[in-house]
């Protein structure tokens, strides 16, 4: 068997479950998947107590690696961050679903983003105050003083945080003071369970179960009995076949469902996805060295046994390091942390059990579930020559699987970003093909000129929620809609594509909101962190996208659906009063009784 195959006697499953049971593998996928290799001594695993001298658990012989998961770890290793996340998602597959939290605006499909209604909504005082804890709360104002401009200084001047754009125009020409106005304030979204369906005909039941069975594995791909959401484990082994089937035909996932967990294996999305791990407890992303050493894990963890010692474990990671920059050394602060983050992500998976207080107890033994350790990877990097191939090998499927893995994974799909065959799919099919997917995950489907926007009105089904509470996405959502006011294209220009947002633009608002809201201590005396985060949060929803630059940073562009979160425009304001208006030029000013002397 070629040694790129992702373990030493894996077998081919083109058509059904590694177990031999009905269910279709995934249409429009690259490869075939491969199942992970079962031990030869599967029997003496199984008892620790026979396969370790002596009886003592863990102490067994020389554990044996998986070959293709080391190979993976060699690639996460040399990859770059971005690199790293794109090649997680092919190689696992265990990202969330993401969307929109307010609800579909209803158009014409032909009316831009940029031009046509938005979801926004005024905020009220009350709903100011009524915000949760540890989100942004409106700075306390004297009512004596002046109203607050959209700027957030005082009538007459602009902000003092805003650059005036240099071109050529003295200040005094720059016109006269702004109408007051109160800044909008960021829409939280109520929280909203999932759907109750009443039983009345007898078929209203098992659609609601289906439509949440199906909603909960696109949030979390792996599902267990004991889990987390094991309350939803019930209605996914129910509903397992019809689920299973749909998920195939539109999608064209494969849905493993076993005694006592479920895992939807999605494909991945291609280069520059935005979609990472995260550490279960901090919430801090993962590193590539993180990657490498989740990936080194899980190369000894699918064939070790039930309990495993815990430095048996480390010494065989750092045995089987496939380079330097991949070992593993509990002493060195960075290497700890990456370990620390890889095995957090496995007990919240629980593919381990109870992980050690202390690093450095020789003496603690682990508790490992085969089963679960074996259905993490979904992408074995089987018949790709390098991280980049099976990135693109992941993502590979026909046309009308691509674009709806798409409009179900992600926030919006604009036809610009399509390949032509995808985009003529999209284009052919933009009333039908939304419209079976909202219906299969109870969406609401968001039609314009640039493109399709699948929403979730109750919030539920993204890892990202805009509108939503808390700090980033509240500062995240007043970003996003000054800049929209200040760079929206004018009727009659070009609208289709993103519009480039002036860096010091960022900067100002940034600033301004710095000042009207009371922020976080970090982010108040650290303004290039609260630039960094309201940066990365829009961008992994796809409302910016940056434009490497050969260094320097990176310019940043404005997306149309973005706009959606704005204020409606006013396409036909008075003349004269609009904020692109151009004011009358100044009559030049008289001549001095000096100057006609002169004459």
């Amino acid at each position: 068997m070629d040694q790129q195959d992702y373990a030493v006697g894996a077998t081919r499953v083109a058509v059904g479950r590694p177990d031999g049971r009905a269910g279709g593998a995934g249409r429009g996928a690259a490869h075939p998947f491969l199942a992970v290799r079962e031990a030869v001594g599967a029997a003496a695993a199984d008892d620790p107590q026979a396969a370790a001298p002596g009886g003592v658990p863990g102490a067994a012989a020389a554990l044996s690696p998986d070959p293709g998961l080391l190979r993976l770890a060699q690639w996460f290793a040399a990859a770059t961050p971005g690199t790293a996340h794109d090649l997680c998602a092919a190689s696992f597959g265990l990202y969330p679903a993401r969307h929109f939290g307010a609800p579909a605006v209803p158009a014409d499909p032909d009316v831009s983003w940029w031009h046509g209604p938005t979801a926004h909504a005024a905020a009220s005082p009350r709903s100011l105050a009524a915000r949760t804890e540890g989100g942004l709360r409106r700075a306390r104002r004297d009512a004596a003083a002046l109203p607050v401009v959209r700027s957030g200084a005082k009538p007459g001047r602009p902000g003092r945080h805003r650059k005036p754009e240099i071109n050529g125009v003295l200040p005094e020409t720059m016109g006269g003071p702004e109408a007051p106005e109160t800044p909008a304030a960021p829409r939280v979204a109520s929280p909203s369970a999932a759907p109750v369906a009443q039983d009345r005909s007898g078929e209203e039941l098992p659609a609601a179960e289906r439509r949440i069975a199906a909603r909960l594995l696109l949030a979390h791909p792996l599902v267990t009995a004991s889990g987390p959401h094991a309350d939803g484990f019930p209605l996914i082994r129910r509903h397992r076949d019809w689920l299973a089937e749909r998920f195939d035909t539109l999608l064209g996932y494969r849905l493993d469902v076993g005694p006592w967990h479920a895992r939807l294996c999605k494909a991945g999305l291609g280069p520059g996805a935005a979609r990472r791990l995260e550490h279960p407890a901090t919430g801090a992303p993962f590193t590539p060295g993180g990657y490498a050493r989740l990936a080194l894990a899980l190369a000894f963890l699918v064939d070790a046994p039930e309990q495993l010692g815990y430095r048996q474990l480390l010494d065989a990671m750092r045995a089987a390091a496939p380079e330097p920059a991949a070992s593993v050394d509990p002493a060195d602060s960075a290497d700890s942390a990456d370990l620390d983050m890889a095995l957090a992500a496995l007990a919240g998976w629980q593919v381990l059990g109870d992980l050690p207080s202390d690093a450095d107890d020789d003496t603690f033994v682990l508790t490992v579930d085969r089963e679960l350790a074996r259905a993490v990877p979904v992408g074995p990097p089987a018949l790709a020559a390098d991280a980049a191939d099976l990135i693109r090998l992941a993502a590979e499927a026909e046309p009308a699987t691509a674009v709806r893995r798409l409009l179900a994974e992600t926030p919006a799909v604009l036809a610009a970003d399509l390949p032509e065959e995808r985009r003529a799919w999209l284009y052919e099919h933009r009333l039908s093909g939304p419209a079976a997917l909202a219906e299969f995950l109870g969406l609401e489907a968001e039609l314009r000129a640039e493109g399709v926007a699948l929403l979730d009105p109750a919030a539920e089904l993204t890892d990202l929620a805009l509108p939503g509470v808390g700090t980033l996405a509240q500062a995240g959502l007043l970003l996003v809609e000054r800049l929209v006011e200040e760079v929206r294209p004018l009727p009659g220009e070009s609208s289709e594509g993103d519009v480039p947002i002036p860096d010091a633009l960022i900067d100002g608002v940034l600033g301004d909101i710095a000042d009207e809201y009371g922020l976080p201590a970090r982010y108040l005396s650290d303004r290039t962190a609260l630039r960094r985060d309201a940066l990365d949060f829009l961008l992994r929803l796809g409302l910016i996208t940056p434009t490497p630059q050969p260094k320097r940073p990176p310019t940043w562009h404005l997306r149309p659906h973005a706009a959606r979160f704005a204020p409606t425009p006013d396409l036909q304001p008075v003349p004269g009063t609009g904020r692109h208006s151009r004011r009358e030029p100044l009559l030049p000013p008289p001549p001095s009784p000096r100057t006609e002397l002169r004459a």
